[in-house]
């Protein structure tokens, strides 16, 4: 427990709240908020991982981290994800965010997680030492000049009825039953992303319990071929997480889904099988800016767990060299042994010119999109003058690519 200004606590959260939650959490967000935390904390997760401030007996702020891995190449990083977060009206600018989120920094690094990723509204948790990081895919509509979407060769789609009919047995509600396939699907969607962040196995469950969203499965002659997650309809339904194992399960999908006789917005996976199947199909993307936040508070960590593929870029590109990475305000060396590869890092004070040293530069708030991003550091040192590598381009520019990202989250960012 901890005393904040003007009497109130934080604390973790407990059963004799969740009414008092549920309330605050409907009042500042969407009614399925609430069983969606009820899901987390009755989960196995627990109340742990909710924590509440509260003025005497009343329940004015809440926040809840979830736990995460996060993949780049064949290495998974622990993570965390703060969701969840509302707070009273009458209670806003007193800086209880902020102490819930530091509640959830150390939560998130007492349970060894290495970073922590999220979706926010613009700019507010970049206070809290978020930055934006990894592109969210673009959602594009389905086209309506080219007539019916194909149907596929392999099996039969049938009609899923209008909105709220029952569905036919070829695309139908997903159940738990149904969670070994869904996740082996997105295992296979996901497999050709340079950076991926899989749905864990507990929420899965909640997504299917959820109101949220819906998730389907199409079945092959009794098998699951393909599935995908949408929206509520609110003018057309939106169409995510999409995967399927052929390009004609794909195409029974689409139209199964276009037998719900509303509009659809299809989230582009372009490395995915629909997302090459479904591609002629949809309209051109929009222009804007949007996504995830990550965070990086020990970039040693990060970068000493990402050694195996740091080392295997550098062979690829027949380069052997010590690795020099400054932040300005600390430096981080790695060795390179022919055997070993890059050894462990050491951490350094400040650095101001680390081309001296054959080093780059990365400004500590651009970090994690080096890590993790579309850009790479040759994108970023053309759009920063803060980031630069100068006096070895061909290795920083090898070590530090463009990266792919496919993040499956509890709530659709779109």
């Amino acid at each position: 427990m901890t005393t904040l200004p003007g009497g109130l606590e934080l604390r973790p959260g407990r059963p004799a709240d969740l009414d008092q939650i549920a309330a605050l959490l409907v009042e500042r967000g969407e009614e399925p908020d609430a069983l969606d935390h009820r899901l987390v904390v009755e989960g196995e997760l627990g109340w742990e991982a909710c924590a509440v401030v509260v003025d005497g007996d009343r329940v004015v702020s809440t926040a809840t981290l979830l736990d995460e891995t996060v993949r780049v190449g064949d290495v998974v990083l622990p993570a965390g994800q703060v969701e969840l977060v509302a707070t009273d009206r009458e209670y806003e600018g007193r800086g209880l965010v902020r102490a819930l989120m530091g509640w959830a920094h150390d939560r998130s690094r007492a349970r060894g997680h290495l970073l922590q990723v999220m979706i926010g509204i613009p700019y507010f948790y970049r206070l809290f030492g978020y930055e934006y990081a990894i592109d969210i895919p673009r959602a594009r509509a389905l086209g309506t000049d080219g007539g019916p979407v194909p149907a596929g060769t392999a099996g039969t789609a049938g009609t899923a009825g209008t909105a709220g009919a029952r569905p036919t047995p070829a695309l139908r509600r997903a159940t738990r039953d149904d969670i070994p396939a869904l996740a082996g699907l997105q295992d296979a969607a996901q497999a050709g992303y340079d950076v991926a962040m899989p749905h864990p196995v507990e929420r899965w469950r909640w997504i299917l319990a959820h109101e949220g969203s819906t998730t389907w499965v199409l079945e092959r002659e009794g098998a699951v071929v393909a599935s995908a997650r949408t929206g509520p309809p609110d003018e057309g339904v939106l169409v995510a997480e999409a995967a399927a194992v052929d390009e004609p399960a794909a195409l029974d999908l689409l139209a199964a889904l276009c037998a719900l006789d509303e509009p659809l917005t299809v989230v582009h996976r372009p490395l995915t099988v629909p997302g090459r199947a479904w591609q002629s199909l949809l309209e051109p993307a929009g222009t804007d800016a949007s996504q995830y936040y990550a965070r990086i508070e020990r970039p040693e960590l990060v970068l000493d767990a990402l050694r195996p593929v740091l080392t295997a870029r550098q062979r690829a590109a027949g380069l052997g060299r010590p690795l020099l990475l400054s932040t300005f305000g600390r430096h981080y060396r790695m060795a390179w042994s022919e055997d070993g590869g890059l050894g462990p890092v050491e951490v350094g004070g400040p650095m101001q010119a680390p081309g001296v040293g054959r080093g780059a530069g990365v400004a500590p708030d651009h970090l994690p999109a080096l890590l993790l991003g579309p850009h790479g550091m040759a994108g970023l040192q053309e759009r920063y003058p803060d980031v630069y590598a100068d006096a070895d381009p061909e290795l920083f520019h090898a070590v530090f690519p463009p990266l792919t990202a496919d993040l499956l989250t509890y709530y659709l960012p779109w």
